[in-house]
């Protein structure tokens, strides 16, 4: 089946991409649009584009809400000749500029055991690198609609951005915020991700429609639920490191099941050892 955008609120479309369940936002203004993140591949990017001429023949900018592969790689095709802006905090722009090769490297290896043909595109797929970066916060103007970006902190990664809709009380959230799915930790910060999911709660309200990077749109209930549960990790990680219990057996405790929060542990470790 076709991907297809669904419009969530006045102007804002939500393409959910089945390969990993990834989520692709289309903010649509006067004459301009914003495309938040770009899939894994020049394949599904092309899908992607199809889909989302099909809502809007504007010019659109890009905003990538982090560096994983999931959420960047479609960057070459989805920019276009010439090339749209691509808009991302300062240390996902980093990364994809000096430092794709290591990238490739880890999404060939995250997705090896999993799909050896899309481990194999991962591989060699060329990374267009963010053309603007972001420190803290910037607005865009989309066709005289307002969307903030804002860096709230360190979470799923150093460089997550969220986007805020204000007009249509949309937030999309990246991988700061997961559905369907536990939170990845492979390159988290656990001991500040609670913190900068409290930080994005302050942007929201009842209301709010929130789109996480992957799974279904959310709510603030929802996100409040997750964030208790991080929290929980956080504690519970710092709790072991204190008492010198083996990680193994903190994310035998942990929110989320062993397997995810493992790497968690660890991460938290080791930031709390000084090697992060």
């Amino acid at each position: 089946m076709t991907p297809t955008f669904v419009e969530i609120a006045d102007g804002v479309h939500v393409l959910r991409y089945p390969l990993l369940d990834v989520n692709v936002t289309l903010v649509v203004g006067d004459g301009a649009a914003l495309l938040v993140d770009t899939l894994s591949t020049a394949a599904q990017a092309r899908e992607l584009v199809a889909a989302a001429r099909a809502v809007t023949p504007h010019p659109w900018t890009i905003v990538n809400t982090h560096h994983h592969f999931d959420h960047c790689f479609g960057n070459p095709v989805a920019a276009g000749d010439p090339p749209a802006e691509i808009v991302a905090h300062e240390q996902t722009a980093l990364l994809l500029r000096d430092g794709a090769d290591a990238v490739r490297r880890e999404a060939y290896e995250e997705m090896l055991p999993l799909d050896g043909a899309l481990a194999a595109q991962l591989a060699g797929a060329p990374v267009l690198a963010p053309t603007r970066t972001v420190a803290q916060r910037c607005t865009l103007d989309v066709g005289g609609r307002r969307v903030e970006l804002a860096h709230l902190g360190r979470g799923h990664t150093a460089g997550d951005l969220v986007a805020h809709v204000p007009d249509a009380d949309v937030l999309i959230a990246g991988d700061l915020v997961e559905e369907g799915a536990p939170p990845a930790f492979r390159d988290s910060f656990p001991l500040q991700w609670p913190e900068t999911v409290a930080a994005l709660l302050r942007l929201t309200g009842p209301g709010t429609t929130i789109v996480p990077g992957h799974g279904a749109v959310v709510d603030e209930t929802f996100v409040r639920a997750q964030h208790a549960d991080l929290v929980t990790l956080e504690w519970l990680i710092r709790d072991g490191y204190g008492d010198r219990v083996p990680a193994e057996r903190v994310a035998a405790r942990a929110p989320f099941g062993t397997d995810t929060a493992l790497p968690a542990v660890r991460r938290g470790y080791a930031e709390l050892d000084g090697r992060t």
